[in-house]
């Protein structure tokens, strides 16, 4: 088989997987129904991937992918709050991959064989100097410790977004019952909100 055919069926295995993520929970989500989704069977599945884990994180993968272009279409901004505003825009439009960092990254890691992690890595880390690239961009005298502390500002909080963007019927009358308030935000708004405070407080710390 070419590695061109191989490439093809697997994009149309993790396009299958992505169809099913957007409509049924992920514990729902087996082989079989992966299979029924594609022009192959169920046991063809295992020729282009070991475990079900391994076709999320080949999901998960491209949608850092995506998220890297999206950076590196970012362009230079005037300050601070034009930054943040078109970075929050660009990760609102990842909805399907901050679910995936949300609720399963470490079984997902933990279900894939080595080779498979190698790869999503590598889309991780070039999500990362992207990010890095783009606050190049818009603050050429941002310090390279400054560009650290913002990264793992914002990569551990990209984890905890969803839950706190995505409220469930369910999840509001458990709040409302709890005696618990819920203000609505969107992934914009807490995370220009994040990137903005940030950014001060490099330009503060600069000042003084």
């Amino acid at each position: 088989m070419s590695e061109g055919i191989k490439s093809a069926r697997r994009e149309e295995i993790v396009d299958a997987c992505a169809r099913l993520y957007d409509k049924i929970p992920y514990k729902e989500i087996t082989l079989l129904r992966i299979g029924e989704e594609t022009s192959f069977s169920r046991p063809s599945i295992y020729n282009y991937f070991n475990s079900r884990e391994e076709i999320f994180l080949a999901l998960l993968e491209r949608e850092y992918l995506s998220w890297t272009e999206d950076l590196n279409a970012l362009p230079a901004c005037k300050d601070a709050d034009a930054f943040a505003d078109a970075f929050a825009c660009a990760l609102e439009k990842r909805g399907r991959m901050l679910k995936l960092l949300a609720t399963n990254l470490y079984d997902l890691e933990a279900g894939s064989g080595e080779a498979a992690l190698i790869r999503f890595k590598r889309a991780y880390g070039a999500a990362l100097q992207a990010t890095r690239d783009c606050l190049s961009r818009s603050f050429p005298s941002l310090k390279d410790g400054d560009k650290d502390s913002f990264l793992y500002a914002v990569y551990p909080f990209m984890f905890g977004v969803y839950p706190y963007t995505a409220v469930t019927d369910k999840q509001k009358r458990a709040m409302d019952a709890a005696g618990v308030s819920y203000p609505a935000y969107s992934v914009r708004d807490i995370t220009r909100a994040l990137a903005i405070a940030l950014l001060r407080g490099f330009q503060l710390d600069r000042r003084g």
